[in-house]
């Protein structure tokens, strides 16, 4: 069963401004410590973070959250299979909420093109209904 659905895309040219106006301070900021490793070494920087940026809003879109509540960019980190398959990693907030919803796997897909970057991530429930919680940062 589907839990929720989120898309994101990021105007490359926001990522450069960002990177201008900031430096390193912004992709420290958003990446998991494995992602700034890669994003150190790549290729292409700005589609990199173009890509795991909207990768990260996408989620917490699916979430049903977005950020707040204790969560934040760090907390969702982008993975590849060795056959290239994207795949999100939950850390800190974001794995706690996961086990709190009951959501037992998700899927993602990023593309880019030119000017943009488009993230979808699907998340499912493991093994039956599961009801979100009306507000996950609150007690």
């Amino acid at each position: 069963m589907i839990f929720g659905i989120g898309t994101d895309i990021v105007q490359v040219s926001r990522i450069v401004a960002l990177l201008e106006r900031h430096g390193e301070r912004f992709p420290q900021r958003i990446l998991t410590g494995d992602e700034f490793k890669e994003f150190g070494i790549s290729k292409q920087p700005v589609y990199f973070l173009a890509k795991h940026f909207a990768a990260k809003e996408a989620a917490a879109k699916a979430l049903g959250i977005g950020f707040g509540s204790g969560l934040r960019p760090c907390h969702i980190g982008v993975g590849h299979t060795e056959r290239g398959q994207p795949f999100l990693i939950w850390q800190g907030r974001a794995h706690e909420l996961i086990q709190i919803l009951g959501i037992g796997r998700a899927l993602l897909s990023l593309a880019d093109e030119k000017d943009y970057a488009v993230a979808f991530v699907t998340l499912l429930v493991a093994g039956g209904n599961v009801e979100p919680i009306p507000n996950p940062g609150k007690d």
